[in-house]
């Protein structure tokens, strides 16, 4: 097995007992499928800033100055700054994460939809964790996952496949750049962003085609910003099955008519949603073994991430 991959997480979702209730929220879909590849690194900002376990429980409040985190119960308890000041301490550290995992609804963690309450005591907006809307601005190219959102089968593999990527991006970048490892980055993962988003496949491939004529530095910020941003589009089974075509298009002259129809009818029954990625892809990976192509056996695309977790049979 490869090197283990450092994810960051909320940590109550790893079954701390850091809640303001004294209890926790593990999840064990988190700790024991992912748990075989991801080294986890635990954070609890609420904590972290020193309201300590038990704690009064605090929610995002509407000011005139943007949601604010306030006591439920005692208005005049106000960590914003605090959580804030703490992520902007805590980002710079980060370097070495390839993921964030974060807990669902946090007034200090929740990635999207946390309840904003008017002065009426209702909710009347949704917003952003104040700690993970800091971390997101500050780290934008880190993937960022919700335990809630996770459960979901698109974007778990979405979201697990960002982090293998973007660890290989740190594993390449780790040594200074050279625009032959950028061409070979960018050639390998070809397959995955066009299942994402073809506008940005395209301009990563004009941006990809200037390697060697500037500075390699400021070529991978934004080869880098472009990818990941990329990525957060979520593939969709037309553009999948659009890939699956071109695979396709690869290995036809070495497949008998039989074979051809066996495999245009899987990516077809794929598409219309009768069938997993996994089906197809399966047999492309039978085909490559009987007909080596090169081009094809580097592409990252039909082997993202473990087979063990199973993410293309739910897909």
């Amino acid at each position: 097995m490869s090197a283990r991959i450092r994810v960051g997480i909320s940590s109550c979702l790893l079954g701390q007992a850091v809640r303001y209730d004294g209890g926790h929220k593990h999840n064990g879909y988190i700790t024991e499928s992912l748990g075989q590849f991801f080294d986890f690194v635990p954070y609890c900002p609420e904590v972290a800033v020193g309201l300590g376990v038990p704690r009064p429980p605090i929610r995002l409040v509407k000011s005139a100055q943007g949601a604010r985190a306030r006591g439920v119960k005692n208005a005049q308890l106000d960590v914003t700054d605090k959580l804030v000041a703490y992520a902007e301490k805590v980002a710079p550290k980060l370097h070495d994460l390839s993921g964030y995992i974060l807990k669902k609804g946090s007034p200090s963690c929740g990635m999207e939809g946390v309840n904003v309450y008017g002065p009426q005591g209702r909710s009347v907006a949704t917003g952003v964790g104040l700690y993970a809307g800091t971390l997101m601005a500050q780290l934008p190219e880190l993937p960022f996952e919700e335990e809630g959102r996770l459960m979901d089968p698109v974007l778990r593999e979405n979201f697990v496949e960002c982090v293998f990527v973007y660890q290989r991006w740190q594993q390449l970048t780790a040594q200074r750049l050279t625009a032959k490892a950028l061409v070979e980055f960018h050639t390998r993962h070809k397959f995955i962003v066009l299942a994402h988003d073809e506008k940005r496949y395209r301009e990563l491939g004009r941006l990809v085609a200037t390697a060697g004529r500037s500075g390699m530095t400021e070529l991978g910020r934004r080869y880098i910003q472009q990818l990941m941003l990329a990525l957060k589009k979520p593939a969709t089974r037309t553009r999948h099955a659009n890939v699956l075509q071109h695979l396709f298009g690869f290995l036809k002259q070495n497949l008998d008519a039989a074979d051809k129809r066996e495999l245009l009818k899987l990516i077809d029954s794929y598409r219309r949603g009768q069938l997993p990625l996994v089906v197809p892809i399966t047999l492309l990976r039978h085909y490559l073994r009987r007909f080596p192509e090169p081009y094809l056996s580097e592409q990252y695309y039909l082997a993202p991430h473990p087979d063990e977790l199973m993410l293309r049979n739910q897909i």
